[in-house]
């Protein structure tokens, strides 16, 4: 499973199960297979997922993986803070989709 089909399907999961969810999607920069996230300030490593849901209230933030992707230290870092501020957060891998099941179907 791609990551981009691996996206997908936790996406229609956490729609699913009434979450909003926002993903800054990468742009080509024109040059032949290269794309770049356009961010400011520290946004570099941003999860790839905020997942948020009223109710029962819920605020998630995903870090989305192949089953062999890497985990970038500006990634980790960004993971770090926000578990430290009290965040649930994540690293997902296909093989983790019963841990997406068991976050994002909580009732």
């Amino acid at each position: 499973m791609t990551e981009r089909q691996w996206q997908k399907l936790v996406i229609d999961y956490a729609h699913l199960h009434g979450f909003r969810v926002a993903h800054f999607r990468p742009a080509p920069t024109g040059r032949e297979g290269r794309w770049v996230t356009p961010v400011a300030l520290d946004g570099k490593g941003f999860p790839d997922l905020v997942m948020v849901r009223e109710s029962p209230p819920a605020v998630v933030f995903a870090e989305l993986k192949a089953a062999k992707g890497r985990v970038s230290a500006d990634q980790q870092a960004w993971l770090d803070a926000l578990r430290a501020a009290g965040a649930q957060v994540f690293v997902w891998r296909p093989d983790a989709w019963a841990e997406v099941q068991r976050v994002l179907g909580r009732a």
